[in-house]
């Protein structure tokens, strides 16, 4: 069974005073497919930069998604089962439930939950422990141990016998240079007949060329 995430959240009353708005367990999670002791729980998730304050709705109420709003963030914990534990991972299945087909490396070798996205991301070991793993290399994180992960292809790996807890705040960035970005890049529009101009002033400038070379020639 997925262990409860207490969430307590914050506001302002009508007159402006601070109150505690909500005190329970998050109801927004998402458990991976054909894995009931694999999911998210989202706790918060802002929607630009600077974020907002006004209100007291429930900003995390929304499809638990893997990756955070364009410009904004998302808090959340995730549970890892053990690797050894039954049931298997269907990749596939997995990253369609987060709407993040297009993080997931297609090569699994390394390991089935390889995947990249245009995110910083800040993760704390809560309890239990887990490897990190890269292209190359990985590590050992345990109880208390942070990572920060920089738009790496990564993965996490439990391999040991209970699940462990990791929470994660997720910040959006800009896709590395260089490097195809994880989400659809957008296209700059051009300006109708820019190329047509552009063909132009290149003619324009041979035919002046050729106009001085004669007038060296005649002299």
């Amino acid at each position: 069974m997925i262990k409860p995430i207490r969430r307590v959240v914050t506001g302002h009353d009508a007159r402006g005073r601070s109150v505690i708005v909500s005190d329970g367990a998050s109801p927004h999670v998402l458990t991976i497919p054909g894995r009931p002791d694999f999911a998210l729980t989202n706790l918060w998730v802002t929607d630009g930069a600077p974020a907002s304050n006004a209100g007291n709705a429930d900003a995390a109420k929304r499809p638990v998604v893997l990756e955070p709003p364009r410009n904004g963030t998302i808090f959340r914990v995730v549970e890892f089962p053990p690797d050894q534990a039954p049931g298997g991972f269907d990749r596939a299945a997995a990253f369609a439930a987060m709407g993040a087909d297009h993080a997931m490396d297609r090569d699994a070798s390394r390991h089935p939950g390889m995947h990249k996205t245009d995110s910083v991301d800040y993760a704390i070991v809560l309890t239990g422990e887990i490897w990190a793993l890269m292209d190359d290399g990985e590590t050992l994180l345990r109880a208390g141990d942070t990572l920060v992960q920089r738009g790496t292809n990564h993965a996490w790996s439990n391999r040991s016998d209970r699940p462990c807890l990791v929470a994660f705040i997720l910040v959006s960035a800009r896709p590395l240079a260089g490097k195809p970005s994880a989400k659809p890049a957008r296209r700059t529009p051009t300006r109708a007949g820019s190329g047509k101009r552009s063909a132009a002033r290149r003619r324009s400038s041979r035919t002046s060329a050729r106009s001085r070379r004669a007038t060296r020639r005649r002299s």
